[in-house]
């Protein structure tokens, strides 16, 4: 792969990079499947990212007519790497074994070893024989709905695809690696304007802010909505309250400490609720929850925006997801993904029924909208939210700080790219959008 780093740094020609061999195997994060019952018996909270997550040299897959070979410069670390990591709530290895019984292709990603990594950016180095809109020297970010797209429910929006996949999660050859195998259907065009690092973290987490409080397929948020947003300066939450804002409507962020409230009020959220400075104590024991404290959030959201919300933006899951049906206003929308704190939910259903609540669920986006949310990153009008850096020696310990929430925003990982601060390409339009702006969470992780 250092071939490649050279080449890339010194701004090769289509053909130059086209025509340098793909090594044989390369570096990469693994967890193995010989190691799937290391935590058994041991509490989620104390399961330990570090232990599992090896960096091992991996033979390179064979290159299928429809992918491409992506030499990746950076990549990112998510919930469902820290997942894979902790083989919780099961080990990916059931996934890669059912991708393996689909087509002699899917077989390549049955193996007793898992490279994870649902984000990248980095450099096309060779594609197969049906690609028609990439070529070597493509500068790119790779998002993780991996679909085929032979099957007709894969139509009208992919994300309902009986075969879709979150790649690098129920996939193998993710980005957390030297090379990627990736769909060509999954590539987009590297925003000039930011790092190598800045342009890894935003896919997955930006894409999927995007479909819940965009799309037609989410919220379809309109101006003066008022949206609660939980988690408001972590990896997707980060990101909702830059599309509220820019889409007129008034967000309401759910925050940890004063630190990141006041993160939250210099991107332009005015009304935000420290929830470690409330207490509140939404479940008594581990089978009550309590109205009252239900009660407690939804005033202080009125004392702060006069209002309860159109739209809760809520993913932690079990230990929200009934304050956030209570909260909601009558007729309004609780949009969900994913459940950090627990997927087994519980609410008191008289609050959705009578009050003609709904709630709506999301997971990641199409290409379409993964396309149209990079786009806003590439033209300055939503920024990163990237708030610390490793290199992929250290993945482990960067997938650790994730599992137990000891960042703000999204971490960067540095693959082949040998410094953070590179691949800028369009100095003048950054300055334009400013710096201040584009590091803002990575000056307050720091």
């Amino acid at each position: 792969m250092r071939e490649f780093l050279e080449a890339i740094s010194v701004g090769a020609s289509s053909e130059e990079i086209g025509a340098i061999p793909v090594p044989n195997s390369y570096r990469a994060a693994v967890v193995l499947a010989s190691e799937q019952e290391m935590f058994e018996g041991i509490s989620s909270s104390e399961k330990d990212p570090r232990k599992s997550l090896h960096v091992n040299e991996v033979p390179t897959p064979e290159l299928a007519p429809d992918e491409v070979f992506v030499a990746v410069m950076a990549s990112a670390i998510n919930f469902n790497t820290v997942w894979t990591s902790i083989f919780e709530p099961l080990p990916t290895f059931g996934f890669l074994k059912r991708l393996g019984k689909e087509s002699i292709w899917g077989k390549r990603h049955d193996l007793d070893y898992h490279v994870v990594g649902s984000d990248a950016s980095g450099v096309v180095v060779k594609v197969g024989s049906a690609v028609r809109n990439w070529k070597p020297g493509d500068r790119v970010v790779v998002h993780c709905n991996y679909v085929d797209d032979q099957d007709h429910s894969a139509h009208n929006d992919s994300m309902l695809a009986a075969n879709q996949r979150i790649w690098g999660f129920e996939s193998n050859f993710g980005g957390l690696a030297d090379l990627a195998l990736v769909k060509a259907n999954q590539l987009m065009p590297k925003p000039a304007h930011l790092s190598w690092e800045e342009a890894a973290v935003n896919a997955l987490c930006n894409s999927t802010s995007y479909r819940m409080i965009v799309s037609k397929n989410g919220a379809g948020m309109k101006q003066g909505d008022i949206v609660l947003i939980w988690g408001a300066s972590g990896g997707i939450g980060g990101y909702a309250v830059q599309y509220v804002l820019n889409g007129g409507g008034i967000p309401v962020g759910v925050v940890s400490s004063e630190e990141k409230a006041q993160l939250l009020r210099e991107m332009g959220c005015a009304a935000v609720i420290n929830r470690k400075e409330k207490d509140y104590k939404f479940w008594k024991d581990e089978f009550h929850q309590d109205e009252s404290e239900w009660r407690r959030l939804g005033k202080d959201i009125r004392a702060l925006v006069g209002d309860d919300p159109d739209i809760v933006f809520e993913h932690p899951g079990r230990s929200t997801f009934g304050a956030s049906v209570f909260v909601a206003k009558r007729g309004g929308l609780i949009m969900t993904c994913a459940a950090t704190s627990g997927y087994m939910i519980e609410y008191d259903n008289r609050h959705l029924w009578m009050k003609l609540k709904a709630i709506k669920s999301s997971h990641f986006a199409n290409y379409k909208e993964a396309w149209e949310a990079n786009a806003l990153i590439a033209s300055g009008a939503i920024q990163p939210i990237m708030s610390a850096v490793h290199d992929l020696d250290n993945v482990g310990e960067a997938a650790y700080q994730v599992h137990h929430n000891l960042h703000e925003g999204k971490i960067g990982v540095l693959c082949l790219a040998p410094k953070a601060g590179l691949g800028i390409d369009d100095p003048e339009f950054r300055a334009k959008v400013g710096e201040e702006k584009i590091t803002r969470f990575m000056r307050h992780g720091a």
